[in-house]
This record gives C-alpha cells, structure tokens and sequence, in this order.
C-alpha cells in the first residue's frame, strides 16, 4: 500500500462516513435505553411473583400417556378433593404409654381444628387418627394438606406445633408427599435472592479484573439484569397464560443462563467497541461498526443455542420440553440487550466508559500491528501452535479422550426422593423413622385403578407379592376414605369377617391403594412396581398403576428416551448451523467432534468428583442431557467467536496466518467470557438441589475446558494443521483469500 493510501486509510478510519443528523444520534440510544429501562421496570417485581405460576409436582410433568398421570387425574375424581398427603411420625425411645398417645391426639385435634386459636390454615379434612406402630414405639398420622395452600409455610408451622405440643421424649417429623414437596420449596426459595446474588457478585469481580474498570462492568452487569427482567416478565405471562410450565428449577437455569449469555455477548460487542475507537474519533461510527462487526457472530452463536434448546420440545417429560422455550426466550433477550442497549449506553459515556483505561485514538499503531496485538500470552500460543501444530492437537486430543472414560462410572439411572436435597431434611429423616416402625412405604402407596368386575382379581395380584404389605380400596362411606380388601372372607386389615365398605366407583372403576414394605423412592420399590404392573398387564389390561414410586419409574423412562432421543438431533442441527455460518463442511465437522469430544472428558471428570469425592447417591438420567445442551450449544459460542474471525482474517491474510490472527485477536475476550460463564453456573450450586449442584458442576468444568484447552489449543492447533482445506468446499479451500496456502 502506498503511503497516500495509507494516509487516506487513516483519515477515512479517523473521520468516517457521514452519518445521521447529530439530533437522531442522540434520541435514538436515548428511547433504547428508555424503552428497556420500562421493561425492567415492569419486570423487576415479578422477581418475587414466580411460585405463583411455577409448580415442582413432577406428575404435572409426565407425558400424558403415563400411566402415574392418568392416575394423578383420575386421583381427584375419586378423593373430590386436592390434597397432597402428609405423615407425622412420633417416635419415642420407649414404648408409648396411653397417657403419651392422648397428648398426641390432642394435639392432632388442635392443629386440625380451624376454629381453634392452635388450628393450622392450609389443613384439609380427613386427618387420620393416630396409628400406632406392631412396636408400639411409634405412631404415624396422615394429614391431608390443600393443594392451594403454601406448602411451605403449612407444613413448618404443622411441624412447629406438634413439636412443641408432643410429650417429652418424642420426636416428631413431617414427611410423605407433602413433607419432601416442602423440603424442594425450601431449596428453590433461594432463587430470587442468593442465586442472582451470588451470580451478579461473581460476574462482577471478573469484570473488574478483565477490564480493570468501574463503569464498564456496571454497564455490562446492567445489559444482563434488563435482559432477564423482560425475559422474566415475557416467561411469567406465558406460564399464567398456561402456555408454557415453570418450575424452579427452570427458573434457576433461565436465571443464570440469561446472565452468562448476555455478559457473554456484551465482551464480544465492548472488544468490538474498543478497536474502533482505537482508530476513529466519532463514537457513533465506532458503535455502528461494532455493532455491524459482533452481529454476525451474536446472533450466529445465540442461534445456535436457541436451535439446541428447541430441540428439547421433541422430549417426553415437559420439565424438559418447557425448559427448551423458556431457555430460548431468555437467549433472546439477551442477544437483543447485547445488540441494542449496550451499545447505547457506550455511546452515551464513550471513551469515558473505559476509564481509567480509556483506548487511545491511535491508528498508526493499530495499522502498524496490521489489526494484530503484539506481545502477550496469546500471541505465544499462537507462536507455539505455528512451530508444532501437530503435537499440540494430538496430545490435547489424548488428554481430553482418557478424562472422558470416565463416563462409564457415570450412574445416571435416577435418585431416590429423599435424596433430591442436599443438606438436612426432615422429611428424609422422617421417611427413616416411619421404616423403622412401619412398612416402608406408609403414605405413598401404589395406586392402582381397575374396572369394578376385576376388584378381585386386582387385589388377589397386589396381595400374593411379597413387595406388598397391604391393600385397601377407597370407599365413600368409610371414615378413612378407603377402607381394606376383603379377599375369599378374610380381610387383609383385621380379622376374618370384617365388612367392607361399598367402594367408590368412577366410571366403572375403582381405586386401590397397596402399601409397599420397601421406601416408595427405593429401588426395591420400584422393582415390585415394575413387576406389579406386568401382572395386571396380563391378567387385567387397561390396569393403571400410578402413585409416588410410579411416577419416579414413568420419569425416569422418559429422562432416558428424550435423551437418547435429543442429543443426535442437536447435534445435526448444531452441524447444519454451522455449515451455514462458515460457509464449509470440514470446519464445521471439526468443531463439532472437538465440542463432543469436551463435553464426554467433562462429563468423564465429573462422574468420577460425584462418585469419589462428593460421594453423591447417582444422577438424575436427565443430567447428561442438560449437560450435554449447556456445553455443546455454549461451548460452540466460543469455536464461532473463534472460528468467524478466523474466517474473516483467513480472507485477508490466508487460513493458517487467519487462524494465528484469529486466536491472538480473540483469546483474551473469549476467555473473559468462559470464566463468566463458568462462574455464573457454578452459582447454581449454591442451591440445594441434586440436580442443580451436578449441572452447575458438569457445566462450569466444561466450559473451562472448552475455554483453555479446546478453543486455545485443539481447534486451532488442528485447523491450523489441516490448512485452507478446513473451509473445503468454499472458493477459500481454493486459495480464494489471502495470499499463498497462508
């Protein structure tokens, strides 16, 4: 280039076209920022409205066709009621007296009582009487809770009461149902405050030490807050609506994938941001070609994991298929907030957002290092990749592929209920104190819906398994609400000759309700479920088999299906995007098997920190589906923040001087952007859910790894190995940019 060019150059970058009248520059970001100041403003209060739209009742997310759905359905119209069931157990050490069982009933008539100044709201009708234990040093009572009541609050205030009214000596605990559903609102309660909290205050500090500046990272932290008050307001309409489900656990991932994404895409946008003013005075010019030079990528990258999220509406179980929709939603409006809010409060505050490191106006430096910082760490990768490409893509390759033989320790076959929360609980010492004393399955009963004319036969099945304890068939006219099964004159509940209420028949069917000997979350449990509903399949069919440990088998069933079924199609859609994006197929490939690759060493690690280290009961069969979702479909954000510049580098200078330009140009941004990532899902486990702590660990390790050894070392090493044929079968693969094989 001649040195009247060059001066040219200089002053077109310094000047820049002419743009739009100097009013509209300023009213333009001025009615951005208005108009997502609103939306956060109507949307911040719903922060605490979501346990009004959300639900964490797993039947409500079975498949229709499951057999424990349709008998949550049918449940209500043979109870007339919703109610979820409670046991309190009281144990003593010794054998209770008839004094001690008094005070205990009294207590019971107390709390039951909404008359009474001691009367607990939220209680039904229907609170059992006390029923002592063979040992007689324990006795358990079924109380019915309203579904309408805040589950939480009735079951604590239930607890407190028996507690401090129960003899000395005798422990109390709130359990069943009801008891563990409290234990799962007491986990996710710390969503709106500690969660974000802990998640805002750990981006924040990154921010601070990557950009070494105040308001800059208020700036970004500001985009991402605004991004998830409108999703959330958007998310919490769409759920009151019953377009879509939320649960707690949605909300939790909704919070901090929408403040990992939208930080995310804001360092690529203020990287962008700081180059152009690095060689133009005008700060509109510079934001307009920021944000023409990060649309591509932002909205290439968000795409992709929006692709990657609607695929989970092909799942069986809705707690995954409504996460897809909700999850893309969020992505949205982060993509939006990065693309439209940030860039106009940079405008506003220009070089002054940077301070006190506010970029220079310097482009005779920039056009000396030909748009290549010189010097620093990544500019030694990229040395080091340059001399030896081979030996680092084979030896990173062989370091990913041992960590992930890992996988085969992973047991993601499902967990009991008792062990969804970590930490203490209540209701899973409570389900230890009732086993002790009762069957097992006490107060979570297998229910089992039949026609009338095979009342019979059905009870003479569920009665001969030794997996069974005792069967009852609800009945109207039974103070209980069910009453026992008579079989050929001997009643299964007390002795010969008992009569049995007439029972309760719902278009020709009734209900029987079989008391496991094993816990209901137990894997014994489910094995004489399993069996159970072979039987009636053959004897009786059209027999439905429903209750607590069914609806654990249902759900694990359909984990399992969604998964094998998902992961294949993502990973097509994935491949399809970036064929579109690259323009290519080998790149695409490439990055595709090196993102798998990440994900299986992640996912090999993490099975063996659960099994060894944190010494966790299994996983959730969903949670490599998870796992795979967040890491494939973010993990491939940081190939496309790679692999477009280096496309774009490739171009000018030819593929393998692109893809050293690309590296050195991008490492410091993206990997700003893994360590906020990693950070904002490794807050997930400061909520006590199973589930959560394992996403948040798979997650956040994986990203890490994408970051510092995939995205730095085995893609580029390999690509730049591989040479110009990566963009095979573009005019690139050709030699068509650059100059030479680059």
């Amino acid at each position: 280039m001649k040195p009247h060019q060059t001066e040219g150059l200089t002053r077109a970058h310094a000047t820049g076209p002419k743009g739009p009248p100097k009013w509209l520059r300023v009213v333009i970001p001025a009615l951005l920022i208005i108009m997502w100041l609103a939306g956060a403003g109507i949307g911040g209060p719903y922060f605490g409205k979501v346990s009004e739209v959300s639900s964490n009742d797993p039947t409500a997310y079975l498949p229709e066709s499951a057999d424990a759905t349709q008998v949550r359905k049918l449940l209500t119209e043979f109870n007339d009621s919703d109610t979820i069931p409670a046991i309190v157990v009281f144990a003593g050490e010794n054998e209770l007296t008839r004094g001690e069982l008094d005070t205990i009933s009294a207590a019971l008539e107390s709390v039951a009582d909404p008359e009474s100044s001691t009367g607990i709201a939220g209680i039904a009708d229907g609170v059992s009487p006390a029923l002592p234990s063979e040992d007689g040093l324990a006795v358990q009572v079924f109380v019915p809770i309203d579904s309408e009541a805040d589950l939480s609050d009735t079951v604590g205030s239930l607890g407190d009461a028996l507690r401090s009214a129960a003899p000395p000596g005798v422990s109390v605990y709130v359990t069943g149902p009801a008891g563990f559903s409290a234990d799962l609102s007491a986990a996710f309660s710390g969503i709106d405050g500690l969660l974000l909290g802990v998640a805002l205050l750990a981006v924040f500090v990154i921010l601070i030490i990557v950009y070494r500046s105040i308001l800059l990272p208020i700036a970004v932290l500001s985009t991402s807050m605004f991004a998830l008050c409108v999703a959330l307001l958007t998310v919490w309409w769409l759920a009151k609506a019953g377009v879509i489900l939320l649960s707690g656990q949605t909300q939790g991932i909704l919070f901090i994938l929408v403040i990992g994404a939208a930080t995310d895409y804001s360092l690529l946008y203020v990287a962008r941001f700081r180059e152009e003013l690095r060689v133009t005075t005008d700060k509109w010019q510079a934001t307009m070609r920021a944000v023409r030079a990060s649309f591509e990528p932002i909205v290439a990258s968000g795409g992709t994991v929006i692709a990657g999220l609607l695929c989970l509406l092909l799942s069986d179980l809705k707690s995954n298929s409504t996460l897809g929709p909700v999850a893309a939603i969020g992505i949205v409006f982060a993509m939006l907030a990065a693309l439209t809010l940030l860039p106009a409060i940079l405008f506003a505050f220009g070089r002054a957002a940077f301070w006190p490191r506010r970029p220079k106006f310097e482009p005779d430096v920039v056009e000396a290092e030909h748009g290549m910082p010189s010097g620093g760490v990544w500019a030694k990768f990229a040395g080091a990749i340059r001399r030896r490409p081979r030996a680092i893509w084979v030896t990173t390759a062989i370091v990913l592929a041992i960590g992930a033989l890992g996988v085969t320790q992973l047991n993601a076959v499902g967990v009991p209920q008792s062990d969804l929360v970590i930490g203490s609980s209540e209701a899973r010492d409570g389900q230890a104190a009732l086993g002790e004393h009762f069957p097992g399955g006490s107060g979570s009963p297998a229910t089992v819906v039949v026609p009338e004319s095979e009342l019979q036969a059905a009870a003479d099945i569920l009665l001969a398994h030794d997996g069974i304890d005792g069967v009852s068939v609800l009945s109207g006219d039974s103070p209980s609400g069910s009453a026992p099964v008579t079989i050929d004159g001997i009643s299964a509940f007390g002795p010969p000759g008992t009569p049995v209420p007439t029972p309760t028949v719902v278009s020709g069917d009734v209900m029987l309700q079989a008391t496991l000997v094993a816990a209901a979350d137990s894997d014994a449990a489910a094995d004489t479920v399993r069996s159970v509903r072979a039987e009636l399949a053959d004897a009786i069919p059209g027999a439905l088999v429903g209750g607590v440990t069914a609806t654990a088998i249902d759900t694990n069933t359909a984990s399992i299906h969604d998964r094998n079924l998902i992961i294949p199609v993502v990973l097509a859609v994935i491949l399809v995007i970036l064929m579109l994006l690259l323009r290519s197929v080998v790149a695409p490939v490439l990055l595709v098997l090196t993102t798998v690759l990440s994900f299986g060493t992640a996912l090999g690690v993490s099975a063996l920190v659960f099994n060894g280290l944190f010494q966790f009961p299994g996983a959730d069969p969903a949670v490599p589906l998870f796992g795979f979702i967040f890491l494939v479909a973010l993990g491939i954000d940081y190939n496309i923040f790679l692999m477009t510049r280096v496309r774009e580098e490739s171009v000018k200078h030819g593929t393998r001087e692109g893809i050293l330009r690309g590296l050195t140009i991008t490492g410091g941004v993206i990997t700003s952007a893994g360590l906020v990532l990693a950070a904002t899902f490794a807050a997930l486990a400061v909520i006590p859910i199973l589930f959560l702590v394992q996403i948040a660990f798979i997650v956040a390790f994986g990203v890490l790894i994408d970051t510092f050894i995939v995205r730095s070392l085995l893609v580029p090493a390999l690509s730049y190995d591989i040479g110009r044929k990566i963009w095979w079968p573009s005019k690139l693969s050709r030699g068509g940019g650059g100059e030479g094989e680059g």
